[in-house]
């Protein structure tokens, strides 16, 4: 994980730790979603990871989803921006569109699955499933935080 801090002295500001991840809402013309079970943790979460510190945010999504999925997508548009207040990670969200590619697994990832949006609800945790259901609404993009388990509220 990247992470950046300040080369603040006593008596200073320094800047907050933060890294910033990447996902992709991948969504299939039949309205399914794709999605991954996590190796580490077994959580059902959007296919994505920490953006390369040269990448750009399209090309790592791109990267992220492929290398967990065997999804080739193509990047649309930018869908919302999450930052998990506890662990300081501001998280960017696309739309995508898969173009090639087969499903599979991958050292990060134990299932690769294509869910409707009941079953995103049905098995990601709210601060995860929020991120593929603001996807499919055309009103974003969004800005959430959450603590980890729950958004917070402004």
């Amino acid at each position: 994980m990247l992470l950046y801090m300040s080369n603040g002295s006593a008596g200073t500001k320094s800047t907050p730790l933060h890294s910033v991840s990447v996902a992709g809402a991948v969504v299939r013309e039949d309205g399914r979603l794709l999605a991954i079970r996590r190796a580490d943790n077994g959580t059902w979460e959007l296919p994505g990871g920490v953006l390369e510190l040269t990448e750009a945010p399209e090309a790592g999504v791109a990267r992220e989803v492929l290398e967990e999925t065997g999804i080739h997508v193509e990047v649309d548009e930018l869908t919302g921006v999450y930052k998990n207040t506890t662990r300081g990670i501001v998280a960017l969200v696309f739309r995508c569109k898969p173009s090639g590619g087969t499903e599979r697994t991958s050292d990060e990832s134990t299932a690769v699955d294509w869910l409707t949006p009941a079953e995103v609800e049905e098995r990601m945790a709210e601060v995860y499933a929020i991120r593929l259901l603001d996807a499919l609404d055309e009103n974003g993009p969004y800005v959430r935080s959450h603590d980890g388990r729950h958004l917070i509220t402004q």
